[in-house]
């Protein structure tokens, strides 16, 4: 299978990670002018399956190092492969509440405050459970997150007041449940792995490939559960219908899909440099994706259009420190 050997690789792929994290919700919004929020997401979920598998059989495959995809699927231990499921089923209900609060709230202010939340919580949940790089350094740089944070809570609260809209309200209160949740899913999920060796894995853990692919089954299952109660009680709206889905076009069908294969490229990447970057940071590094979906969000969106001057010196403060704080993160690895 396919590893990373040094750690500017594994920034590099990190990097991706937090373009992918930051990207896929332009799918939703794309497929949003004609297509339900919960309709959409079964597609996402269908893409991050689909996706887990095609990886498993090539680059999980590849090469003579470590354990091929299938022999190692055969070899984890069920408690291993529990963690994983866990940890896929967590994931899919805060990323549920994420996809909800983008529609309300929009890309901008849902991205960075339910991201940003899951960031601060899920670095040092990861760090404790498995401590690699400079603490100082890496929680310093977290702290630049949490002022980019509340520059950008700030700045939505000066638009969003302005406009009086209450279903941005009801949004940014999602987006900090689903932070919440999302700061555990990777844990579960790297601690079935074994982080210190991928050339030769302890026996009964999972190497980055198969923890993945188990990871997606748990959030495909557990969609089963969670997608069909957003279904029957959304968050706003009306109620949709399973028929709805199946009558929807293919091109939209298409659209979400793309969105789980681009989320699932930069989660797998993630859990690919985990093994040389370690888990907090490769997991932090990623989480930068509130930067790069803001700016989707006011460059290609347009969701800041026509604020206010101290709006946009506030917005672009917001930038410089998420700039500092990924800084800081990637020198907490090389120390």
């Amino acid at each position: 299978m396919f590893i990373v050997n040094n750690y500017l690789l594994a920034v590099v792929l990190c990097f991706i990670t937090m373009l992918c994290w930051g990207s896929w919700a332009n799918t939703q919004k794309l497929a949003g002018k004609s297509w339900r929020y919960e309709l959409f997401y079964w597609d996402y979920v269908i893409g991050i399956l689909l996706f887990s598998i095609v990886l498993g059989f090539t680059l999980g495959s590849m090469g003579e190092a470590g354990r091929s995809f299938v022999t190692d699927l055969k070899q984890i231990t069920p408690g291993n492969y529990v963690s994983a499921l866990i940890g896929g089923a967590v994931f899919n209900l805060g990323n549920i509440l994420l996809s909800a609060s983008v529609s309300m709230a929009g890309m901008t202010v849902a991205f960075p405050l339910g991201v940003g939340i899951a960031l601060v919580l899920g670095v040092i949940i990861n760090y404790i459970g498995a401590p690699q790089g400079d603490p100082i350094t890496l929680f310093l740089g977290v702290l630049f997150v949490v002022v980019a944070i509340i520059l950008n809570a700030v700045a939505s609260g000066k638009t969003h007041r302005s406009e009086g809209s209450n279903s941005s309200k009801k949004g940014i209160v999602i987006a900090i449940c689903a932070g919440v949740l999302m700061s555990f899913f990777y844990r579960f999920v790297a601690s079935a792995m074994d982080l210190n060796n991928f050339d030769s894995p302890t026996p009964g853990m999972a190497t980055p490939y198969s923890a993945f692919f188990i990871f997606a089954v748990g959030i495909f299952v557990s969609n089963l559960l969670f997608n069909t109660i957003a279904m029957r009680r959304p968050f706003e709206g009306k109620p949709v219908s399973y028929k709805a889905y199946f009558s929807g076009r293919m091109s939209l069908h298409l659209v979400g899909i793309l969105g789980g294969v681009i989320w699932g490229l930069g989660t797998a990447l993630s859990y690919i440099a985990a093994g040389k970057a370690g888990a907090a940071v490769s997991y932090a590094l990623g989480q930068g994706a509130p930067m790069v979906a803001a700016l989707w969000g006011i460059f290609i969106w347009k969701e800041f259009k026509g604020a206010s001057r101290s709006v946009e010196w506030l917005l672009g403060l917001m930038f410089v420190f998420f700039l500092l704080g990924l800084g800081a993160i990637i020198l907490s690895g090389a120390n």
